[in-house]
C-alpha cells in the first residue's frame, strides 16, 4: 500500500552582499596595468625583433592565424575579463614587477625560437586559458552564496528523487555527529570530536575552498544533482577548486569555535539556503524518502515534496485503513529496507519440525556464540526480556501487521519502545532458555498468526523470497511467486 503526501514551502532568501566596482576605479586598474606592461616594452621589443631573423616561416605564419583567430576575441575580453579586474589587480598586478625584473632581462638569452614563442604564450595567452581550466568564475570562487549558471535556463523548475539513492552515493557529513539546526533551520550544526574527518554528501566539484569570515575555513561544492552543501568552521579544508570529489571522500578535517568542535551544514539551490531538514533526517541522518521540486518564482525558491509512504517504514499506522487486503512485493524492498537475522547462519532446524509434544514454532539458525543479530526490518521493539523457553527473547512491531521474534540472546541489546532499523545489532547470539547450542530462533506473525518464515526468507541464499505477499486484516497470508 503506497500513499502520497506532499508538503509545499517557500524560502525567501537574501543575496549575499555582492561587490559593486565604478567605472572609475575599473578604469584606474586598468591604467594601471596597461602602465607596468607598456614599461617593459624597452626591455622587451628590442630582443625580440632580433631574434625575428631566427624565426621560422612556420612560426611567422602563425602571427597571420593569431591576428585572423585570436584578436577578434578582444572585446569578448574586454567584455568579459575586464569585470574581473579587481581580482587582476589582486592577484596578477603584484606580479608585473616580478616579471619586469626577471622574465623581460632573460629575453636576449633566449635565442631558440620555439622558446620565445612559448614565453609569449605563457605571458599573454595562459592568463586567458585559466579561466577555462577553472570552470568555476572568480566570483563564484569567492563568495558563498552565488546563483549556479544555467541550473533554470530551461524550465522553471527541477526534480530530484532521492527514493533511490544507493549508499555509496551519499554521505551524512559527519557520520558519527549530533546534529541540530540553527540560524532559523537553515543551517546544520554538527558537534563531534577534534580531528573528525568532514564527509562530501554527493559527488560533485569544489566550487570554492577558503577562508571566509565569519565561517573560518570553507568548502562549497556544486552537486550534479543541481545542489548545492556548504561546510563551515573546518580546521583543514582538504580540496581545492575544480577537484571532483566523491559522495563520502573525505574533504576537510573538523573544526569549530572555541571549545566547541563541530562542522556548520548547510543545502543550497542557485544561492538560497534550504532548510536541510526537508532532505534529510536531522537525527537519522537518512535522506527522506520521496522526490523534490524546486522552482523559482522571482528571487524565491519554492520547494515542494512528494514523499512516498511506506507501511514497512511507517509501522505505526494502520495498514487497513483502506481496505482488508494489501498486497506486499517483496521484490520492491530496498536492500537498505531489510536485513537477514543472522548473516552467515545455516537452519539446524526448520519451522514445523515434530518436536514430541509439539512442532517448532520457528526456524533455528546458527553461526557461532555472541554472533550478532539483527533486525529483520525498521521497527519498533514491543518486546525484550527473558521469556521461559525463548530464553532471552525481543519482539519487534513491522509495518504491514507483521513482527518478528528473535529467542536465545546471551545478552539483549535493546529496549521496549526503541525504534529499530534495518539490519541494526538487536543482541547476540546464545543459549539461554530451552536450547541445547548457541543459536537464534527466529518467529514470525501477520496480523497475531504465526507464519513459516520461509515466506518471508530464503534461508539457503539469506535474500527475500522473489513473491508477493496478499495480507487480509483477519491475518490469512497466501504467497505467489513473481
Amino acid at each position: 500500500m503506497m500513499a502520497n503526501e506532499q508538503t509545499k514551502q517557500t524560502i525567501f532568501m537574501t543575496d549575499e552582499h555582492t561587490e559593486q566596482t565604478t567605472l572609475k576605479t575599473v578604469c584606474s586598474y586598468v591604467t594601471y596595468v596597461i602602465n607596468n606592461i607598456r614599461s617593459s616594452v624597452p626591455y622587451v621589443s628590442k630582443p625580440i625583433r632580433s631574434s625575428v631573423t631566427y624565426v621560422s616561416n612556420p612560426i611567422r605564419s602563425s602571427v597571420s592565424y593569431v591576428k585572423k583567430n585570436i584578436c577578434p576575441s578582444v572585446p569578448y575580453v574586454k567584455k568579459n575579463i575586464c569585470s574581473f579586474v579587481p581580482y587582476v589587480k589582486k592577484n596578477i598586478c603584484p606580479s608585473v614587477p616580478y616579471v619586469k625584473k626577471n622574465i623581460c632581462p632573460s629575453v636576449p638569452y633566449v635565442s631558440n625560437p620555439i622558446c620565445l614563442a612559448c614565453l609569449a604564450c605563457l605571458l599573454f595567452v595562459c592568463p586567458v586559458c585559466s579561466q577555462s581550466i577553472h570552470e568555476f568564475t572568480p566570483a563564484e570562487q569567492q563568495s558563498i552564496s552565488v546563483p549556479t549558471p544555467g541550473l533554470f535556463d530551461r524550465s522553471d523548475a527541477f526534480s530530484i528523487d532521492f527514493t533511490d539513492v544507493p549508499k555509496d552515493e551519499y554521505s551524512f557529513p559527519l557520520p558519527v555527529g549530533k546534529a541540530e539546526l540553527v540560524n532559523n533551520n537553515s543551517e546544520l550544526e554538527i558537534s563531534t570530536t577534534k580531528g573528525d574527518a568532514v564527509k562530501a554528501m554527493f559527488s560533485g566539484v569544489v566550487r570554492l575552498s577558503k577562508h571566509n569570515a565569519p565561517f573560518g575555513n570553507v568548502i562549497v561544492i556544486r552537486h550534479d544533482n543541481g545542489l548545492e552543501t556548504v561546510y563551515g568552521y573546518n580546521a583543514q579544508n582538504l580540496v581545492h577548486v575544480g577537484d571532483k570529489v566523491k559522495a563520502g571522500q573525505t574533504i576537510a578535517i573538523v573544526g569549530g569555535e572555541g571549545l566547541k568542535t563541530f562542522c556548520n551544514f548547510a543545502i543550497m539551490v542557485n544561492g538560497r539556503r534550504i532548510t536541510p531538514s526537508i532532505i534529510l533526517e536531522v537525527n537519522g541522518h537518512k535522506l527522506h524518502q520521496q522526490t523534490i521540486t524546486f522552482r523559482r518564482n522571482g528571487h524565491r525558491i519554492e520547494v515542494k515534496t512528494h514523499r512516498v509512504r511506506d507501511n514497512m517504514t511507517d509501522f505505526k499506522a494502520d495498514p487497513f485503513a483502506n481496505g482488508n487486503t494489501i498486497k506486499w512485493n517483496l521484490a520492491d524492498m530496498k536492500s537498505s529496507q531489510w536485513s537477514y537475522p543472522l548473516p552467515g547462519a545455516h537452519v539446524i532446524s526448520p519451522y514445523g519440525n515434530n518436536r514430541g509434544s509439539h512442532t517448532h514454532s520457528g526456524v533455528d539458525i546458527k553461526t557461532k556464540a555472541n554472533d550478532n543479530v539483527l533486525a529483520a526490518f525498521d521497527g519498533e521493539v514491543i518486546e525484550s526480556g527473558y521469556n521461559g523457553g525463548y530464553g532471552n527473547c525481543i519482539k519487534i512491531q513491522h509495518g504491514n501487521g507483521l513482527v518478528t521474534l528473535y529467542g536465545h540472546q546471551s545478552k539483549n541489546l535493546v529496549k521496549v519502545g526503541q525504534k529499530v532499523k534495518a539490519g541494526q545489532i538487536i543482541g547476540l547470539a546464545g543459549r539461554t532458555g530451552r536450547a541445547t547450542t548457541e543459536h537464534v530462533h527466529f518467529e514470525i506473525f501477520f496480523c497475531g498468526r504465526r507464519y513459516n518464515p520461509n515466506i518471508l526468507f530464503n534461508h539457503d541464499a539469506h535474500k527475500l523470497q522473489n513473491a508477493t505477499l496478499t495480507i487480509q486484516k483477519n491475518g490469512s497470508v497466501t504467497s505467489r511467486k513473481n
